[in-house]
């Protein structure tokens, strides 16, 4: 008998997720807990273990499709078994007009001369549970187990169909093809880039999905040559002009002509929610102050002469002094919090995550370092280290990325002085590391060049007062002027 594994929550209540690679294809043998996809929320990067082994026999979706949670994301059986008992698709008349999931998945036909979807005689049942308790793995996902308690198929949404059977759209209902005036449905920043990086056309294409959508299928036919075109399904489309929003598309507002359109979608999208949010809920203020680090790039130089494999960097140094500056000022390690009686609470900590604002291909992302008190400089450093590779490399854990409770923000390799961060929302502080440059300073009343840096501190007015969150900023100055000296009383 087939079973069917649904996409499983990733972790903090996420409801979808984008499927970036199949690791297996239908016909492989799988065993339990092998990864079987690669998933893209908007927090991380995660390979998703099957529950279930067997021969897979259906991937339910294409790479670049967004994957609704709790919706079928594999099904597993034994050789040669057809895929009827495992459909957790609603019937056909349940969506009038439209394919059922299932008939999308195995035929993706229309019926011929009709318009109307052909009917799927391979079709199964009502739906199947993901398993027993003794085919769970017990391996755990970041929120979800495999506790063996049967999920039963739910309905699901029109969503875009595998390219596996090709459906024939009428030509009045490809926006390329009818000359509507409308852009050609590409909602997948993947299959755009597909179709860029191979010389595709996005406007020339008549999308195989529902309502005209084009999906990745559709563009590896068209490089493949196999691709139906406006012409072809259209003979009239041929002279029509351009469809709006097709590369080369003129805008109404500034004349220009538009290069491209990107939907904001997974970590975008969540990014920009969360700086959206911040802004309109916070009254952040930014205090900042020039800093000279002579003696701190002095201190760095030293301990990397007496042992250069374990010399903590720069950024491990200012980290030990803002830690030590937070727990000197645990207001400045807090957040916002609804009690019990529904009143807003100022929640302190006694530990210290850490959180790191890091650069990513995926966007801007802050994991942070658990109970960071606890590191020396050295630990620090390691642990630094370890933590933006995991990220830059798209291994951050949904925990990584949401536990922190303040964050250093070094944005001096960008090549700025200084900048007024948007907090990440809960914390209530956030500080930050511009450049290092050499400057004309007064030192003993005479002018010297010194390496000197400029250090903000954003904090949320909510919680802490501009003369706490400036005697934190002047102590971690401190530090870093003198931090010989620092170092010898935290």
């Amino acid at each position: 008998m087939s079973k069917t594994f649904n996409l499983p929550d990733l972790g903090e209540g996420l409801t979808e997720a984008d499927l970036v690679r199949w690791l297996v294809a239908e016909g492989d043998e799988v065993a339990v807990d092998q990864p079987i996809a690669e998933v893209e929320t908007a927090k991380a990067l995660v390979e998703v273990p099957c529950p279930f082994e067997g021969t897979v026999l259906t991937l339910h979706g294409s790479e670049g499709e967004t994957m609704e949670v709790g919706l079928p994301l594999i099904t597993v059986g034994e050789a040669g078994e057809t895929d009827g008992g495992a459909d957790a698709g609603p019937a056909a008349d349940e969506r009038p007009g439209a394919l059922s999931y299932r008939e999308e998945e195995r035929a993706g036909v229309m019926e011929p001369g009709t318009g109307q979807p052909a009917p799927d005689k391979a079709r199964g049942g009502d739906g199947d549970v993901a398993g027993s308790d003794e085919e769970a793995s017990g391996n755990v996902l970041i929120g979800y187990g495999t506790s063996g308690h049967g999920t039963k198929g739910r309905t699901r949404p029109s969503k875009r169909k595998r390219g596996r059977g090709r459906a024939t759209v009428p030509a009045s209902s490809s926006p390329a093809a009818s000359g509507s005036g409308q852009a050609p449905r590409v909602v997948s920043p993947i299959v755009r880039k597909l179709a860029r990086d191979n010389g595709v056309d996005v406007a020339t294409l008549t999308g195989t999905g529902p309502e005209g959508l084009i999906t990745r299928a559709d563009v590896m036919g068209a490089i493949s040559g196999g691709a139906s075109t406006p012409a072809q399904a259209a003979p009239a489309a041929s002279s029509a002009p351009a469809a709006s929003g097709a590369v080369g598309e003129q805008d109404s507002r500034s004349g220009l002509r538009i290069r491209e359109r990107t939907p904001i979608t997974g970590v975008r999208k969540a990014i920009a929610d969360q700086m959206a949010r911040s802004r309109r809920e916070v009254p952040e203020v930014t205090a900042w102050m020039d800093v000279d680090v002579t003696g701190l790039l002095e201190l760095r130089q030293a301990l990397k002469a007496k042992d250069p494999e374990n010399a903590p960097s720069l950024l491990g140094l200012i980290a030990r002094f803002t830690v030590a500056g937070l727990r000197k000022y645990p207001v400045m390690n807090a957040r916002i919090e609804t009690g019990a009686d529904g009143r807003e609470e100022i929640v302190e900590f006694e530990g210290v995550n850490l959180g790191l604002a890091v650069q990513t291909d995926r966007g801007l992302m802050v994991p942070s370092i658990e109970h960071a008190e606890r590191l020396c400089a050295a630990e620090l450093n390691a642990a630094i280290a370890e933590t933006v590779g995991r990220a830059r490399e798209g291994k951050a854990s949904p925990a990584e990325l949401t536990r922190g409770t303040f964050t250093l923000n070094n944005y001096g390799p960008l090549g700025t002085d200084g900048a007024t961060p948007i907090l990440n929302i809960p914390e209530v502080g956030m500080l930050g590391i511009g450049r290092i440059i050499d400057r004309p300073w007064v030192v003993d009343g005479q002018i010297q060049v010194r390496k000197v840096t400029e250090m903000t501190v954003t904090f949320d007015h909510r919680v802490t007062d501009g003369a706490t969150a400036s005697a934190f900023l002047t102590f971690v100055a401190g530090c870093l002027n003198d931090p010989t000296a620092a170092l010898a009383e935290i």
